[in-house]
């Protein structure tokens, strides 16, 4: 990370997601001690009080705890996949601690309902469904749809081809790289019974009540580049998201 300039702001942001990307990967398990203000201050080229910004800002979301005179220290999990979800480059922090399992390659399909929220003709589809695992436990599954000339472009990767391959990419990292940049993103988030297909891709009884989270992906001109339908069990995840004030 490069020293402290005249922007303090992003400064403590980004050392607060780069020490909450560390948590969330385990690298402070087992009650190892997150590195002191004094040594972070000192290594990065920050001041205290930024450092100290970034640490109340995970103090804040409940990822860690301090105690005087030990120091700071992950808070525990209770065995559940925890996300602090911000910005874009947040949800593609994902790749960082899940896998990403193929299990129904990407084809083209008609579906008049993905259609109308990517804004394209219900012919012009394709689709790819995955498992998402964190420790060897899979604790989500993933419908996305995309437009036909985006699906092209992305199609010859192996995550999106290959029946049950697994990678710690994304999607959305695919089309960011091969096909255009993601810069905006809308959700929406309900609690639903699992439909039978899905609870069969989770080793779980039809009917049970899952977090269910759509997300629809753009581009920098404002077009749809990506639907995701996504069926979370409660039991393995936790969603959290911070929320600030705009300044005036």
């Amino acid at each position: 990370m490069t020293a402290e300039g005249t922007r303090p702001t992003i400064a403590y942001r980004t050392l607060a997601n780069e020490l909450r990307n560390a948590i969330l990967a385990d690298q402070f398990a087992d009650g190892v001690p997150l590195p002191t203000e004094e040594s972070l201050a000192r290594d990065r080229g920050l001041s205290r009080q930024t450092v100290r910004r970034a640490f109340q800002d995970l103090v804040t979301e409940g990822l860690v705890y301090r105690i005087r005179g030990r120091g700071t220290f992950a808070s525990p999990r209770d065995g559940r996949y925890l996300r602090q979800f911000g910005s874009v480059e947040e949800l593609m922090g994902l790749s960082l601690d899940t896998e990403l399992e193929l299990i129904v390659p990407l084809h083209d399909i008609v579906d008049a309902a993905a259609a109308d929220r990517l804004e394209e003709p219900s012919t012009g589809l394709c689709s790819a469904t995955f498992r998402r695992f964190h420790n060897g436990t899979a604790f989500c599954s993933t419908r996305v749809y995309l437009p036909g000339d985006v699906g092209e472009l992305i199609a010859g990767a192996p995550e999106l081809s290959t029946l049950g391959c697994r990678s710690r990419n994304t999607v959305i990292g695919l089309i960011d790289d091969r096909a255009e940049p993601i810069t905006d993103a809308e959700q929406s988030i309900t609690a639903t019974a699992i439909p039978g297909e899905i609870a069969g891709h989770l080793g779980v009884r039809p009917g049970l009540s899952v977090l269910r989270i759509d997300r629809t992906y753009y581009g920098a001109t404002g077009r749809p580049l990506e639907l995701a339908i996504s069926h979370f069990l409660p039991s393995h995840y936790s969603y959290r998201v911070r929320l600030r004030r705009n300044s005036t």
